[in-house]
């Protein structure tokens, strides 16, 4: 998948079934000659079965937004990546900081996710950010390492895992990290992903950036050394912003 940049869309709570639908429709019309990317929607989960079937003959990825680790059992209001998988599901967020710091989901429950997914020949969209307060004490580098190697723990094989460096102070404020605060935090995965398993995973594995995108600042994000694509909150739920994003990618690859 390295070859390729990874857009993908986070649809949070957000569209019904119908709206889902036919956001779907009309985007995967506008990008029917789409080569150097690969699209990924993570809608809702009463969406799923509806965008999987208007999604079925395409080369788009169908992602879920949130999973449990366990098979089956009484965890009212959970979802088993064995229903994910049975509704065309290939993708599933983790690690996101709405569900580490809404809902309290902790490292060793992120872990158990990532676990679970990778298992049922899935692929994770690992999520790791620091705080303002992080930032600015100067630990950036050390949560980021801490997140991943908690996230990652127990897991020899990474396959096609993907990772998402989202800094939490800039999802949904407006903000967004510079090119050089994006390098160094892209690099500081890379570095440990060597650390823990190998330069050819450090090299192959695919890590976006998330915070605050759009299709006014993509084009400078997409440009950041390390970056190789997105992972995209707002902005993925309007069909011209969303296209146009994916665009820019296309056309700087055609440069």
């Amino acid at each position: 998948m390295k070859n390729k940049k990874i857009i993908a869309g986070n649809w949070k709570m957000h569209k019904s079934l119908d709206e889902g639908i036919a956001f779907a429709r009309k985007v995967t019309k506008l990008l029917l000659n789409v080569e150097s990317t690969k699209v990924i929607f993570c809608p809702p989960f009463t969406a799923l079965f509806g965008m999987m079937e208007e999604l079925t003959v395409s080369s788009f990825g169908l992602g879920a937004q949130n999973c449990h680790w366990e098979e089956s059992g009484a965890f009212t209001g959970e979802i088993s990546c064995t229903m994910l998988k049975e509704l065309g599901v290939r993708y599933v967020i983790t690690g996101h900081s709405e569900r580490r710091h809404i809902f309290g989901e902790t490292d060793k429950w992120i872990n158990n996710k990532n676990r679970a997914i990778l298992s049922h020949d899935m692929i994770p969209i690992f999520c790791l950010g620091e705080t303002f307060e992080q930032r600015k004490s100067g630990d950036t580098e050390s949560v980021l390492a801490d997140q991943l190697e908690s996230g990652l723990n127990g897991i020899e094989v990474l396959g096609e895992t993907i990772i998402a460096y989202e800094p939490v102070w800039a999802i949904g404020t407006g903000l967004n990290a510079d090119s050089r605060q994006i390098e160094s935090a892209h690099e500081t995965i890379r570095l440990k992903i060597k650390e823990l398993y190998s330069i050819k995973e450090s090299e192959n594995i695919s890590i976006l950036y998330g915070g605050s995108v759009n299709e006014s600042n993509a084009k400078a994000l997409i440009s950041s050394k390390g970056v190789d694509g997105f992972l995209i909150g707002g902005a993925s739920l309007k069909e011209k912003s969303f296209y146009d994003i994916i665009d820019i990618n296309e056309q700087m690859n055609k440069e």
